[in-house]
Protein backbone atom coordinates (compact mmCIF):
# COMPACT_ATOMS: atom_id res chain seq x y z
CA UNK A 1 0.00 0.00 0.00
CA UNK A 2 1.33 3.38 -1.26
CA UNK A 3 1.10 6.61 0.09
CA UNK A 4 -0.02 8.21 3.78
CA UNK A 5 -1.61 6.13 5.76
CA UNK A 6 -5.19 8.07 7.24
CA UNK A 7 -4.27 7.36 10.85
CA UNK A 8 -0.14 9.08 10.49
CA UNK A 9 -0.63 12.74 11.88
CA UNK A 10 1.82 15.26 11.48
CA UNK A 11 2.67 15.10 14.75
CA UNK A 12 3.09 11.30 14.70
CA UNK A 13 5.92 12.21 12.91
CA UNK A 14 7.83 14.78 14.69
CA UNK A 15 7.49 12.72 17.59
CA UNK A 16 9.74 10.15 15.15
CA UNK A 17 12.81 12.88 15.28
CA UNK A 18 12.28 13.70 19.16
CA UNK A 19 12.06 10.38 20.61
CA UNK A 20 15.04 9.21 18.05
CA UNK A 21 18.28 8.34 19.75
CA UNK A 22 20.39 10.51 16.51
CA UNK A 23 18.45 13.43 15.90
CA UNK A 24 18.98 13.41 12.28
CA UNK A 25 17.28 10.86 10.53
CA UNK A 26 17.02 9.82 6.93
CA UNK A 27 14.00 9.87 4.55
CA UNK A 28 14.58 5.88 4.27
CA UNK A 29 14.76 6.04 8.35
CA UNK A 30 11.41 7.42 8.61
CA UNK A 31 9.93 5.34 5.42
CA UNK A 32 10.82 2.25 7.59
CA UNK A 33 9.04 3.34 10.98
CA UNK A 34 5.95 4.33 8.59
CA UNK A 35 5.74 1.62 6.24
CA UNK A 36 5.59 4.63 3.78
CA UNK A 37 7.04 4.24 0.21
CA UNK A 38 10.41 6.67 -0.41
CA UNK A 39 8.27 9.18 -2.40
CA UNK A 40 5.30 9.09 -0.06
CA UNK A 41 7.96 9.74 3.32
CA UNK A 42 9.99 12.57 0.65
CA UNK A 43 6.70 14.14 0.57
CA UNK A 44 5.27 14.59 4.24
CA UNK A 45 8.67 15.33 5.23
CA UNK A 46 9.35 18.04 2.45
CA UNK A 47 5.35 19.26 3.64
CA UNK A 48 6.31 19.30 7.16
CA UNK A 49 9.76 21.40 6.17
CA UNK A 50 7.33 24.17 4.56
CA UNK A 51 5.95 24.07 7.80
CA UNK A 52 9.19 25.10 9.47
CA UNK A 53 8.67 22.07 11.43
CA UNK A 54 11.74 20.28 10.06
CA UNK A 55 14.74 21.18 8.32
CA UNK A 56 16.94 19.68 5.85
CA UNK A 57 20.15 19.45 4.39
CA UNK A 58 21.36 16.71 1.03
CA UNK A 59 24.25 14.68 2.05
CA UNK A 60 25.67 13.14 -1.02
CA UNK A 61 22.43 11.48 -2.77
CA UNK A 62 20.59 11.38 0.33
CA UNK A 63 18.40 14.13 2.18
CA UNK A 64 19.28 14.63 6.50
CA UNK A 65 16.07 15.13 8.62
CA UNK A 66 16.09 17.73 11.99
CA UNK A 67 13.50 18.82 13.80
CA UNK A 68 13.28 22.57 14.22
CA UNK A 69 12.63 24.75 17.53
CA UNK A 70 8.91 25.41 15.80
CA UNK A 71 8.49 21.67 15.85
CA UNK A 72 9.71 21.05 19.40
CA UNK A 73 7.37 24.09 20.41
CA UNK A 74 4.49 22.31 18.24
CA UNK A 75 5.40 18.98 20.36
CA UNK A 76 4.78 20.88 23.74
CA UNK A 77 1.73 23.04 22.70
CA UNK A 78 0.05 20.06 21.28
CA UNK A 79 -2.01 17.06 23.30
CA UNK A 80 -0.21 13.12 22.39
CA UNK A 81 -3.96 12.01 23.41
CA UNK A 82 -5.37 14.00 20.01
CA UNK A 83 -4.44 12.81 16.46
CA UNK A 84 -2.86 16.40 15.24
CA UNK A 85 -2.09 17.96 11.82
CA UNK A 86 -0.18 21.29 11.58
CA UNK A 87 -2.93 22.71 9.85
CA UNK A 88 -5.51 21.65 12.94
CA UNK A 89 -3.45 23.22 15.12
Amino acid sequence: MGGRPPDTTDREILVLFRDADDPVLSTSDIADQLSYSLQGTLSRLTTLEQEKVLDSRKIGNAKAWWLTDAGQRFLEDTDADFATDLENS
